[in-house]
């Protein structure tokens, strides 16, 4: 196991940042993270990265503890953090060798690959970059360095969608090479087209895990019908949560409430219809609302 996290609780004097946290990541996987502001996201990334200590439960990182082991930890994990901060009279280049050194290990044929498919200029200094480059310089540590694990707190933050492109494209290959990824974003396509796995948490408890087949298999359906308005405005009143917007109604029906849902449509006249899986966003807000309660 990667990451095997039971039952984790850490607390900032009275208030309770996690509570009960389990996370199990497999060799190989793209596990996706995902939770609102505030939901302990971070928190859980600092206690892996043994940057917090556990105020209980029990937490391994590549079979290590890292409250007792955090610069072991360290050096096996590439960690690219949601708010960079570089050292701003160093050149992009010198922070990456200054990295290498602090982990001791390099690929420089890689990181060339990187830095040329990321259009980084490696030659600037940090405080010339954008908030974007600066993000590049992490991502080029990050996948470069031959590390087994990567952990990524929204590492596409200020890049354009061709980078984003790109980054997609390091995550395969990484997986590609046998490497893990624990990947905490809030970019939902981004974690529908990478992931697996995915774990949901709100306000500092995981509220949904597993696979995202089997996750979308126990959502609601979403459901679009199109056609007159009127037709669609009496439809709404037999769908509950139902939308009509323009020619077009919306609603997410639960599995087990999909003929009764058909009949009615088909009762209506309706004949434009589509159901489809729900996607990443409707099931991300679904728990979130759980979570919020």
């Amino acid at each position: 196991m990667t990451i095997d996290v039971r039952g984790l609780t850490k607390t900032f004097g009275r208030f309770t940042a996690l509570d009960g946290v389990d996370l199990r990541v497999e060799p190989g996987q793209v596990h996706g993270f995902l939770g609102p502001n505030g939901a302990g996201k971070s928190t859980t990334l600092r206690v892996l990265l043994g940057l917090h200590r556990a105020t209980s439960g029990r937490v391994r990182v590549l079979g290590l503890d890292p409250g007792e082991r955090p610069a072991e930890v360290a050096r096996q994990v590439s960690y690219v953090p949601g708010d960079v901060a570089l050292w701003p009279n160093l050149t992009g280049g010198q922070v990456l060798d200054l990295l290498a050194r602090i982990r001791g290990a390099r690929d420089r044929a890689r990181e060339r690959e990187l830095i040329e498919a990321l259009a980084l200029d490696p030659s600037k200094r940090v405080r010339s970059y954008s908030t974007g480059n600066r993000q590049k310089v992490l991502l080029v540590a990050a996948f470069a360095a031959p590390t087994p694990l990567l952990v990524l707190d929204e590492p596409t933050a200020g890049l354009d969608p061709l980078m984003e492109q790109v980054f997609a494209e390091c995550v395969r290959r990484a997986t590609a090479d046998g490497r893990t990824v624990l990947l905490s974003s809030h970019l939902l396509a981004e974690v529908d087209r990478l992931c697996t796995e995915v774990t949901i948490i709100a306000d500092g408890r995981v509220v949904e895990s597993g696979s995202l087949a089997h996750l979308r298999h126990l959502a609601a359906l979403d459901v679009a019908v199109e056609g007159d308005e009127r037709l669609l405005a009496t439809l709404a009143q037999r769908l509950p949560g139902a939308l009509v917007d323009g020619g077009r109604l919306t609603a997410a029906v639960e599995r087990d409430r999909l003929p009764e849902a058909l009949a009615a449509i088909a009762a209506s006249g309706a004949t434009d219809v589509t159901v489809t899986p729900a996607s990443l966003e409707s099931l991300f807000l679904r728990h979130y609302r759980v979570g919020a309660r």
